[in-house]
């Protein structure tokens, strides 16, 4: 196996998968402050020597803290229902879809209200409101057609704030009503029901895939098996391992760079043998070398088949929402390298870009099973059409 890189390709590569996470127009990180040094030289050389003439016995035994990993902590199934129970008194689902949305939400919803304060709907306004829409990532197109109906409904009418937003939700949620769809869980007559994930890296494929797994296990009541085919990320692998744990997961995993589509056969068999309700698979999401990944993803369906002709059931797509309308990209590219039978939309807490999602609805029409709006495992949720256009716009429920 191969592991170097040449630099210059290396740079190339990180490049251009950044410019597709973080497209050109966002503001940039800024950088990180360098800490300034407590201790000088001097201090430094003396604070050794005493610590060198001081014995072993005497010195005080300090506790090692445990490793943290960069993962959402899941809850036991006691600690759940006490959630379950808070999230009722809250406000639920749409309590954290509306916090969730709360950047998105204060663009459409705040700019809505300095807009129009009970005046007369005219062209001027009509302008301002597109650009709020524009801005919230809904895309040129849709966000006139849009602007296009209100005017045709209210032009020269006096309306309220309240008013417009009812009418855009009202219109969103017609927009993204066919997209709605459940999770098919339900196990086929022969083996599994195999699920194969895509994703561009940095969107969240792994930790999408153990939050579903689960809710699948432990809300569903479902036996699941995760097979570990981004094979180019050890992070991945170790990821996917500790959900597998704690989900009482059957695991198949191989050597960094190992072949992806031998790990989907044997995490298929293996499915088989533990006789698994659900299986899915991590795929590698390095969207710069297109050819290579087509191939890969290509090789692991035709390995698949092998075990029967209807294999994969699903291919969901990740997007993370961050990367508003660069999505639409992501999604037509893989649309030519795999048949995407459904999309699930992360990171929505973290963008004023929610409004990509009905960009999306508005153009490919695919199943969005389930939006993202924080880490926690309770917070990817089934797609509601209502719900979110009420929450993007700022509305109650």
């Amino acid at each position: 196996m191969i592991f170097w890189r040449k630099k210059k390709s290396t740079e190339q590569d990180s490049a251009e998968e950044d410019a597709l996470l973080h497209p050109e127009g966002e503001a940039a990180l800024e950088p990180i402050e360098e800490t300034p040094t407590v201790q000088d030289a001097e201090e430094v050389v003396h604070a050794v020597e005493e610590a060198l003439e001081t014995p072993i016995e005497d010195i005080e035994e300090v506790p090692v803290p445990e490793a943290v990993e960069e993962m959402p902590e899941i809850a036991s199934e006691e600690d759940e229902h006490e959630e379950e129970d808070t999230e009722e008194q809250q406000g639920g689902w749409f309590s954290r879809l509306s916090s969730g949305l709360s950047k998105s939400s204060q663009k459409i919803g705040q700019g809505i209200g300095d807009l129009i304060t009970k005046k007369k709907l005219d062209h001027e306004t009509l302008e301002a409101l597109e650009e709020i829409l524009i801005t919230a990532d809904l895309g040129p197109e849709l966000a006139m057609r849009l602007v296009s109906m209100l005017e045709q409904d209210r032009f020269d009418k006096e309306v309220s704030d309240e008013e417009v937003k009812e009418y855009l939700a009202e219109k969103i949620a017609e927009i993204l009503k066919p997209c709605a769809a459940q999770f098919e869980m339900k196990k086929p007559e022969k083996g599994p029901r195999v699920i194969l994930v895509c994703g561009v890296n940095g969107v969240g494929k792994t930790t999408t895939i153990g939050k579903l797994a689960h809710q699948m296990h432990f809300k569903a009541g479902k036996t699941v098996a995760l097979g570990a085919g981004d094979t180019f990320r050890a992070a991945a692998v170790e990821q996917l391992q500790i959900w597998a744990e704690r989900t009482g997961s059957a695991f198949v995993s191989k050597d960094l760079g190992s072949d992806a589509a031998a790990v989907a056969y044997e995490s298929y068999q293996k499915a088989l043998d533990e006789n698994a309700d659900l299986l899915m698979i991590d795929t590698a999401g390095r969207l710069h070398n297109k050819q290579n990944l087509m191939a890969e993803l290509e090789k692991i369906i035709r390995v698949l088949k092998k075990h029967d002709d209807k294999l994969p059931h699903e291919v969901l797509l990740v997007l993370d929402s961050t990367t508003g309308q660069n999505a639409i990209t992501q999604v037509e590219t893989f649309k030519q390298l795999v048949n995407v039978t459904g999309l699930i939309v992360t990171k929505l807490d973290g963008s004023a870009k929610g409004g990509v999602v009905v960009a999306l609805a508005e153009k490919f029409g695919l199943p969005v099973y389930a939006v993202g709006v924080g880490e926690k495992v309770e917070d990817l949720q089934p797609f509601k059409p209502e719900e979110y256009a009420k929450a993007l716009v700022g509305l109650d429920a």
